[in-house]
């Protein structure tokens, strides 16, 4: 499936890099992107292993990975965020809120008293206020009482854990900036994997540490778009134009959203000829991506959903939550036969220039595209 969009220069400001080492029957990528890299900065945070979380969290007091982007006692203070998290038997999905909560409050530092730049009587790593009954100013700098407030506080939210992180973390915060909450989300969903086995990719609202499956959301708030068998693949030799995966499934197959955003698009994407024909079955040579979907997800990657077989079920500037239906599988536009084009684009860069190969993106999130589990 190929594209018309204008040609543009583009800077990626985000890369990603995935180094796979194998060792005793495992695997280990390093995952350079968002906030936790920039273009000058080659080794960053991110060293992930895939046994989804089942090694548990590492104790604070052990010797802990390094990261760039933050000093030794902010990751010992998310370390101390995971473990009180595990030890309140919240599922993973709950570490991964709590810890981007923490960014986005202190930047993993346990704040004193700021005087002027303070906001109220805010203290600790959740900015938490002895004022609004979260405990005494010197309860609310130890870190363990801070996130335990935290989770205690998450826990009485109805339904948090299908909600967006910023929705979740919004609901214990109150924040006066609602929507800074989602920026953080892979930088946590990093270090969550960093310093917990690889947890970020276990089924985000169980406790059972096993990798989220096909139909279930990863605790990095991910999910499969459908299960279905990968087809065609990203910039083939055969086609290498082609910015995305198909995923071979059949007609009228409900689509998720990959995960949490803000739908960006949705359109009848017109054919070479200019028509835009989305209700009739398409052909090969015909152009156009057919009745499509883009959403914005948190640290601005874009997902692309192609060749729909209706009008999708979703409008633009709309919310969705990772897991939620917005269409149905079909054959529009540039098609061969019944299948979901997936793309997966960075900088929300609707461009050939911020596509990424969907396989290993999807694969680092936890939730692996294939026929499998």
């Amino acid at each position: 499936m190929t594209l018309r969009r204008p040609r543009k220069v583009v800077l990626l400001v985000a890369m990603v890099t995935t180094l796979t080492l194998l060792c005793c029957g495992g695997s280990i990528a390093i995952l350079l992107y968002g906030e936790l890299a920039n273009k000058d900065d080659k080794t960053s945070l991110g060293v992930t292993s895939f046994d989804c979380g089942r090694g548990g969290p590492i104790d604070p007091n052990a010797k802990l990975p390094k990261a760039r982007q933050y000093g030794a006692q902010q990751v010992r203070n998310a370390a101390v965020i995971i473990n009180v998290g595990a030890k309140l038997k919240m599922p993973p999905r709950a570490w991964v809120i709590a810890v981007a909560t923490a960014m986005q409050e202190s930047s993993l530092s346990n704040l004193g008293n700021l005087g002027s730049r303070n906001d109220h009587d805010s203290l600790g790593l959740f900015q938490q206020r002895p004022s609004s009954g979260w405990g005494t100013p010197a309860e609310i700098q130890e870190p363990e009482y801070a996130a335990t407030k935290f989770y205690e506080k998450l826990k009485t939210i109805k339904g948090w854990e299908n909600m967006s992180l910023t929705r979740a973390a919004q609901a214990v915060q109150i924040s006066a900036y609602p929507d800074a909450y989602a920026k953080h989300e892979p930088a946590a969903t990093q270090i969550v994997n960093m310093l917990a086995h690889g947890a970020a990719n276990a089924v985000g609202s169980s406790l059972s540490m096993s990798c989220a499956g096909a139909g279930q959301t990863a605790a990095s708030g991910w999910t499969i778009p459908v299960k279905a068998e990968v087809g065609s693949g990203f910039r083939s030799p055969e086609r290498p134009n082609h910015q995305g995966v198909d995923l071979i499934i059949g007609r009228y197959t409900p689509i998720a959203a990959a995960a949490s955003g803000i739908v960006s698009v949705v359109k009848c994407d017109e054919d070479f000829r200019g028509r835009k024909t989305c209700n009739v079955d398409g052909y090969p040579g015909k152009g156009g991506c057919g009745w499509m979907v883009e959403i914005q997800h948190a640290g601005n990657i874009m997902t692309r959903y192609c060749h729909m077989v209706q009008q999708p079920f979703v409008k633009v500037n709309q919310k969705v939550t990772a897991g939620q239906i917005i269409g149905r599988v079909g054959t529009s536009g540039n098609s061969s036969g019944p299948h979901l084009h997936f793309e997966v684009h960075y900088n929300n860069d609707r461009s050939s220039g911020g596509a990424t190969n969907p396989v290993p993106f999807m694969q680092q999130q936890g939730a692996p595209l294939g026929n499998a589990g």
